[in-house]
Formats: structure tokens, sequence, C-alpha cells
């Protein structure tokens, strides 16, 4: 945690929330992303605009973040091809099977106190603390 800054966590934090709020108040639906995504490639066309919009915002807010001088090049890259695919599939099973991704449940579902969010989310929490140990001490992926 050598590069942590509270000031750009919880001003990332703070613009998530607002966002994920706004959403709710305005149009009466939960920020899940990949709800949001789903929706934008399945359903009719005046409920796809809105989600094409959303997602779209969130690419321009990282695109807007670097221009005005934020650093994005510590994203790691080199990573197999076929470890990415994996890796991918695993997060759209563990999606569906959690009913929502971690910006629905960890966000918008704690919020409103909601069991289920709240159970999905202490899973996610603890299985993502058992990975980092594994990759960190048992396998030694990272220094």
């Amino acid at each position: 945690m050598e590069n942590f800054s509270p000031v750009s966590a919880l001003t990332g934090g703070a613009l998530i929330g607002l966002a994920a709020s706004l959403l709710l108040l305005f149009n009466g639906r939960i920020a899940g992303i990949s709800g949001i995504l789903a929706g934008s490639l399945f359903l009719r066309r005046q409920e796809r605009w809105w989600r094409l919009l959303f997602l779209a915002g969130m690419v321009a807010g990282a695109s807007l973040y670097q221009h005005f001088g934020g650093d994005l090049s510590e994203a790691r890259t080199g990573y197999p091809l076929p470890l990415l695919i994996i890796g991918g599939l695993l997060v759209g099973f563990g999606t569906r099977l959690g009913s929502g991704c971690t910006s629905g449940h960890g966000v918008c579902g704690l919020a409103r106190h909601s069991p289920r969010s709240i159970v999905a989310t202490l899973v996610f929490m603890a299985f993502g603390g058992i990975s980092v140990y594994l990759a960190r001490h048992v396998f030694g992926l990272w220094s």
C-alpha cells in the first residue's frame, strides 16, 4: 500500500456513491454494473439507451482522470490470454451465481441494508482476502 492516497480514495468513493444515488433517484434503478451491462446487450431500445450512457460515462470518467493528470500507468499487463479468458468467465459465473456483482451488492445493496447483499459482500471480501493470501504467500506471485 505504498501508493495509497486517502484523498483520491474518498473522492472516488464519493463519486461512486453519488452516481449510484442519482441513478436510483432519477431512474429508480440499482447501479449494479453486471446488470447494466447485460441489459445494454439484451433489452429493448428505450431501456438500452440509459445503460449505454452509464457505461460510456464510466469509460469517459477514466479518460478524463488520465487527461487531467491522473496516472493509470500502474495497470498490470502481460497476463496470458487464456488466464484472462478463464478469469473473465469465472467472474461472469460468480456474478450470475451471486445474483449481482460487487458494485450492486457492495455499494447499493449495503446502502439498502439488504440481507442478501450483506452476505454476498462478506463472501466477496473473504474470498478476495483468501485469494491475495494464496497468491502472495503460498504461490509467491507478487512481492
